[in-house]
C-alpha cells in the first residue's frame, strides 16, 4: 500500500505560479510511476505530468508542455509540479497518483492504484 498526500493549491490570478507538492509513504519500492492528474466539474479526469519514480522518462499532456515541470525529491518521498503562467483552464482539483504503469499507459488513470485526496486550483481574475 501506498498513501499519498497533495498540497499547494490555492486561488491565482492569471499569469502567476504554483508549486503542488504531494508527499508518498507507505510501501513505495512497489510503484516505479508517479502521475499528477486534474478534474474540472463536469469533465472527466485529464492527464497532466507523469514520470518514472526511479528515472527513465518523463511525460507531459501537450496543454501544459513548457508552463508546467513534473519533479521528484526521492529523500524526501515527494513529488512535485511547479506550475507557471497559469490560465483559467487550468484550474481544477489536482490528484497526485503512483502505481506500475507501463510506458504506454502512464497518461491513463487506471493504470495507478494510489491516488491522494486533491488540492483545489483555481486561476481567475
Amino acid at each position: 500500500q501506498v498513501q499519498l498526500v497533495e498540497s499547494g493549491g490555492g486561488l491565482v490570478q492569471p499569469g502567476e505560479t504554483l508549486r503542488l507538492s504531494c508527499s508518498l509513504s507507505g510501501s513505495t519500492s512497489d510503484i516505479n510511476g508517479a502521475a499528477w492528474f486534474r478534474q474540472a466539474p463536469g469533465r472527466e479526469r485529464e492527464f497532466v505530468a507523469a514520470m518514472r519514480w526511479r528515472g527513465g522518462g518523463i511525460y507531459y499532456a501537450d496543454s501544459v508542455k513548457g508552463r508546467f515541470a513534473i519533479s521528484r525529491d526521492a529523500a524526501k518521498n515527494t513529488i512535485y509540479l511547479q506550475m507557471n503562467n497559469l490560465k483559467p483552464e487550468d484550474t481544477a482539483v489536482y490528484y497526485c497518483a503512483a502505481g506500475r504503469p507501463i510506458t504506454s499507459s502512464v497518461r491513463i488513470p487506471s493504470s495507478y492504484p494510489y491516488w491522494g485526496q486533491g488540492t483545489q486550483v483555481t486561476v481567475s481574475s
